[in-house]
């Protein structure tokens, strides 16, 4: 009889014991100890944007495939959706949830100080900056949101020292870049790509023009055609899914197309590289940082040069190697120090 009521009790233990090893304390071995589910939600670019939103769909799958965990994308189809679908995905347990770029801020700083124990991060947006705090810092910064900010204006500078270089090459000094709002996101890629192409090239005259939109073509590609009518023998963009328009315009013009956030060499043979922004390794350290019990909120983290954050992507096999070995050259002078391109224009 002693032994029949023994054997119960053990088992009872057991069970007990699976169940808290799968449902984890508030501890830091708790994510290791649990599934981990990862959230996405897009701006109103969404996912097929073919540049910004889709490199961070990219990290979501590539952690899913690597990392073994549990995701969801959610596509935003107009503002009055961000807060909403970030709310859902908290209330729903996930673990993390990842907003796609500045347009976000607002409604993950409500969201964040709703659900002041959720984990959150936000994509090329600081939590150091409004609407996470005021300018006194007088406000506190969400515990629980970690800031996703990229250094663009390094690659960018590489990148305007070669777009200098080929439009000498065809015969004048003009290029030109086409962003969506002048905003610091932005206008970081631009301040860079300008200061690039006049050390490789003085004198160079850099046209600049914003579409006030990410997301309709037509706006874009008319900005960049009156650039090229002005002599620009390059256009940058870097206005999203707006910028294909401009990208388009180049093609049609005969003129070098350079893309933005993610690798956009697959457009055609007019694009002489991308300023890429690594936005999907970002997603995926991220979730990382959470299966890992390593999360940290209330900071950011930086990705630039060194750490492999932002990079010139594919360059066209019809560039002079000389001009590359030129541009190259600027790689370790930025990563030092020696050169500091400008974050604003």
């Amino acid at each position: 009889m002693t032994k029949r009521r023994i054997l119960p009790l053990g088992l009872a233990v057991a069970v007990v014991a699976v169940a808290a090893a799968t449902l984890g304390g508030t501890g830091s071995a708790a994510p290791e100890a649990t599934t981990i589910r990862a959230g996405l939600v897009s701006d109103v670019g969404r996912f097929n944007d073919k540049s910004f939103n889709q490199s961070a769909l990219e990290g979501l799958n590539r952690a899913k495939r690597v990392l073994k965990v549990q995701t969801r994308a959610v596509e935003s189809r107009a503002a009055s959706e961000y807060v909403p679908n970030l709310a859902s995905l908290t209330r729903a347990g996930y673990n993390i949830s990842i907003s796609v770029g500045f347009l976000l801020a607002e409604g993950t700083n409500t969201v964040a100080r709703q659900f002041p124990n959720a984990r959150m991060a936000i994509i090329d947006y600081s939590v150091k900056a409004p609407p996470f705090t005021d300018a006194s810092k007088s406000v506190s910064t969400p515990r629980n949101v970690r800031g996703l900010t990229f250094n663009t204006n390094e690659n960018s500078y590489m990148i305007g020292c070669l777009a200098a270089l080929m439009a000498r090459r065809a015969g004048n000094r003009t290029i030109s870049a086409v962003g969506g709002l002048d905003i610091p996101t932005v206008s970081i890629f631009i301040a860079g790509y300008r200061a690039g192409a006049r050390r490789c090239v003085p004198g160079t005259n850099v046209l600049i023009g914003f579409s006030q939109d990410f997301v309709a073509q037509d706006k874009c590609k008319e900005i960049a055609l009156n650039q090229i009518a002005q002599g620009s023998r390059v256009v940058f963009q870097v206005a999203g899914g707006c910028g294909l328009g401009a990208l388009d315009a180049a093609r049609q013009a005969g003129r070098w197309g350079i893309g933005v956030d993610r690798d956009q060499s697959d457009l055609g043979a007019h694009i002489l590289t991308s300023a890429v922004k690594r936005v999907d390794n970002a997603v995926f350290q991220t979730i990382q940082a959470v299966k890992n019990g390593r999360y940290r909120g209330g900071v950011d983290a930086v990705f630039n040069l060194k750490n492999n954050g932002v990079a010139v992507g594919k360059i066209n096999r019809r560039v002079p190697k000389a001009f590359i070995t030129t541009m190259n050259k600027l790689r370790p002078q930025i990563i030092s120090g020696k050169i500091k391109p400008p974050k604003s224009l």
